[in-house]
């Protein structure tokens, strides 16, 4: 099941999209990695790529990116081919490996960088101040964290002042606050007209920044559309509870329930209709401290990228 947001109009005012994919198809060899893409994104919307691992999200940014073509299909970077929007300065990536000379300091790099792009040092110090760190110029690339390296990346994909942003995993070893601080940034720029598609793991941030979310599987496109259109998805609610001896009932013959987890005495049941399943645990059970809740984003991309999913 595909939900599709309205993303076939373009921006307001400027008649192009951001992103436009037309049937794109990507096969290597008999392998097809990517199977019939339609993505179209208008210009300042913040979108979240999501699916597991082999689903064709790495395949689709190489493509974006220019790196490789599709087999057949069009992708178009406002309007250009990629290779042409990457030349331009229009689209810059922020990726989880690589890319970094360990023995130049950090504000060395970000200076050489500028150089590529004809950018002066006041831009040096604006995209250092931008990724927040500014405080650690002078370090050593090899002596940086983690997540400190990952800020320099978008430091240095900041310099051409790109119209589309695309960031693999680009919270990858950042603590809480710098997580929390890295997207309060990019909320800004994509608030002053800068396009952004990230891929993440990390669901919760989908959830809470992405303004669309698209979900791939195998290839395809199986959701498509704001965060709660996608949870959506995954109808039904869960009813949890505590009974004593909850391991010993057989939980499936309950009216309304479609899934069932046993935790000690602690009980999860699932399904689409949660008062029938609540009205069951409060009259025909012992059951205590009962709470329902809706279903979450992880719990729609389970159902959606299951292998045995519709």
């Amino acid at each position: 099941m595909t939900l599709t947001a309205s993303s076939d109009t373009a921006a307001t005012g400027t008649g192009q999209l951001a992103v436009d994919l037309d049937g794109v198809v990507k096969r290597f060899g008999t392998v097809t990695a990517v199977d019939g893409i339609d993505l179209r994104i208008r210009p300042g919307e913040v979108v979240a790529l999501l699916g597991p691992n082999g689903a064709g999200k790495t395949t689709t940014v190489d493509m974006l990116l220019g790196l490789s073509k599709p087999t057949s299909g069009t992708a178009k970077i406002y309007g250009l081919p990629p290779q042409d929007a990457v030349a331009l300065g229009r689209i810059s990536a922020v990726m989880q490996t690589g890319g970094l000379l360990k023995d130049y300091t950090v504000e060395e790099t970000v200076r050489l960088t500028a150089v590529l792009f004809g950018k002066p040092r006041s831009a040096v110090a604006a995209a250092l101040e931008r990724a927040g760190i500014a405080e650690i110029g002078g370090r050593l690339v090899g002596k940086c964290s983690g997540g400190q390296q990952q800020r320099l990346r978008f430091a240095m994909a900041l310099l051409p002042d790109p119209d589309l942003l695309i960031l693999d995993e680009p919270t990858t070893g950042m603590d809480v606050g710098g997580r929390r601080e890295f997207w309060d940034a990019i909320r800004q720029d994509a608030e002053g007209g800068r396009t952004v598609i990230f891929a993440t793991h990390y669901l919760e941030e989908a959830d809470a920044y992405a303004d669309r979310i698209v979900l791939v599987r195998r290839g395809k496109i199986v959701a498509d559309g704001t965060a709660a259109e996608v949870k959506a998805l995954a109808a039904g609610r869960t009813v949890r509870a505590t009974v004593a001896g909850a391991s010993l009932v057989d939980w499936s013959q309950v009216p309304g329930v479609e899934s069932a987890e046993v935790r000690g005495d602690t009980v999860l049941l699932s399904g689409r209709d949660s008062d029938a399943i609540a009205r069951h645990l409060l009259t025909r059970t012992e059951a205590r401290d009962l709470e329902i809740t809706s279903r979450n984003l992880e719990d729609a991309f389970l159902a959606l990228t299951a292998e045995d999913a519709a």
